[in-house]
């Protein structure tokens, strides 16, 4: 990714959504502009016309955190869009060397986290990273998930959004879905801007979804922590989940989601009814087989020489754990 024109870009479009009268400035006469000028950006920031436009040219290196932060405050960027102002500032300052380096190159959850996905029964749970891979399920979860794993998904998030006509399904309200997904891609390409295989993915479904590469233009970014979604599976219905979002300390990059209904409510039925489809072994033939490799020019594979798949658990076992490159 090129740092300085995703700092343009990302500036440019911020100030674009920001109208005058949400900035609290006077609007006299016509404007050639949508949203705020870079003269009241400048302004609003306490800085001069000519650094705020050496800024928004993308030339982050060497600006302070004090004008970062007044930046910040003049085009009223949340939490997500300050970060991912300041992960850009970082990586422009030469501060960009992966924070999530893992040795070896490939990931293995610990048996500890295998445990801890295996007690969550109520709800969907799993491990995905900045890519939206999913790296470790509860049975429940692979239950949940399992069109992701069978098919155009191959075990990504954001592949089965955009390349899989099944999602528009699942994710009944697949606009905002899709909104949200590439904001979190987005908000990873800043935080990480030398993830090869980050770079791969975008390029890849910049390449086969118009509906991608027209929001990846959008320069969205978003944290993912906690809300409640619709979904609809194709053995139970209809679902109203809530879910919460934590970061893994003992693995930095890594978040574990877990999903759950209303007690009592029609959701949580359907969920019980998911989970008896679970333990009946139905999904456990779902996905890409441990072990195999990635396909050229997709998303990490499933599994390594160097990391030999477990022998296959019993159906009744809830926990499908995938072992997923992480390259640097």
């Amino acid at each position: 990714m090129d740092n300085r024109n995703e700092a343009r870009e990302f500036l440019m479009s911020r100030r674009a959504k920001l109208a005058p009268e949400e900035a609290g400035l006077p609007v006299s006469g016509p404007r050639r502009v949508s949203g705020l000028r870079r003269s009241e950006v400048a302004l609003l920031a306490d800085v001069s016309v000519e650094y705020y436009a050496k800024i928004e040219r993308g030339h982050l290196a060497g600006v302070s955190d004090v004008v970062l932060e007044s930046v910040a405050r003049a085009l009223r960027l949340d939490d997500a869009e300050r970060e991912h102002l300041f992960d850009l500032a970082r990586a422009a300052n030469g501060a960009a060397e992966p924070v999530r380096k893992r040795k070896p190159k490939t990931w293995t959850p610990r048996r500890s986290l295998i445990r801890a996905l295996e007690v969550i029964g109520p709800g969907p749970a799993f491990v995905r990273n900045g890519r939206m891979d999913v790296l470790a399920t509860n049975a429940l979860g692979r239950a949940f998930y399992d069109e992701v794993f069978d098919g155009p998904g191959q075990g990504n998030l954001a592949r089965f959004c955009f390349l899989d006509e099944r999602a528009r399904r699942f994710y009944p309200d697949w606009e905002a879905a899709a909104d949200v997904t590439v904001a979190i891609l987005r908000t990873e390409a800043g935080r990480d801007p030398r993830d090869k295989q980050l770079h791969d993915l975008i390029g890849e479904l910049s390449t086969c979804s118009d509906a991608f590469r027209t929001r990846w233009g959008a320069h969205d970014v978003r944290r993912h922590g906690s809300g409640t979604k619709g979904f609809h599976h194709h053995e139970v219905g209809d679902l109203v989940l809530t879910y919460e979002g934590m970061e893994l300390t003992a693995e930095p990059g890594l978040s574990l989601l877990i999903y759950t209904a209303e007690p009592g409510s029609p959701s949580q039925e359907r969920l019980d009814l998911l989970a008896s489809w679970a333990a009946s072994g139905r999904s456990e033939d779902v996905g890409p087989e441990i072990g195999t490799e990635p396909r050229a020019g997709a998303a990490p594979g499933i599994g390594t020489a160097e990391n030999p798949p477990e022998p296959r658990r019993d159906p009744a076992q809830p926990s499908t754990t995938n072992t997923i490159p992480e390259e640097d």
